[in-house]
């Protein structure tokens, strides 16, 4: 296996994969253990964005697939303050239903699609979750946007 200089392994076998996942379950919990509140606010939603299990469980099973966006989750803090949420032309924020077959997604009431541009990397997307009744933003995947 090839590593680049953060630990991320960069090919495309299984133990690759294996490899990324484990780097950002482990990036998580750093992360976790250094922002004990467990959230960040976000401007273009005037709200916090929490990070749960879910976050971790999700993005981890997803962006591991990728040495890009596997790389992607290392700008967490940054990604959760900065990225923009779609707009319609009258500047209402713009969500999705959660999908009906997706188990992962039956808790929220509202997904968001959100960007961020990382200069010198490239564009982030990164999927939040309104719960329902409690209206609790949740950072549910994070993912690199590939020839953008």
């Amino acid at each position: 296996m090839e590593f680049d200089n953060k630990g991320i392994a960069t090919g495309n076998t299984q133990e690759d994969y294996k490899s990324r996942k484990k780097f950002i379950t482990d990036f998580y919990a750093q992360w976790i253990a250094s922002n004990t509140t467990k959230h960040i606010y976000n401007k273009a939603l005037s709200s916090f964005i929490e990070v749960k299990y879910l976050s971790m469980n999700e993005t981890s099973g997803k962006a591991a697939y990728s040495y890009k966006s596997t790389f992607a989750v290392s700008y967490l803090t940054e990604i959760l303050e900065n990225a923009k949420v779609k707009k319609d032309n009258k500047g209402n924020t713009i969500f999705e239903m959660p999908k009906n077959n997706v188990k992962n997604q039956a808790r929220f009431s509202k997904i968001f699609t959100m960007f961020y541009e990382k200069p010198a990397f490239g564009k982030i997307k990164l999927t939040v979750g309104e719960l329902r009744g409690s209206v609790q933003k949740v950072q549910y995947c994070i993912t690199a946007i590939e020839n953008d």
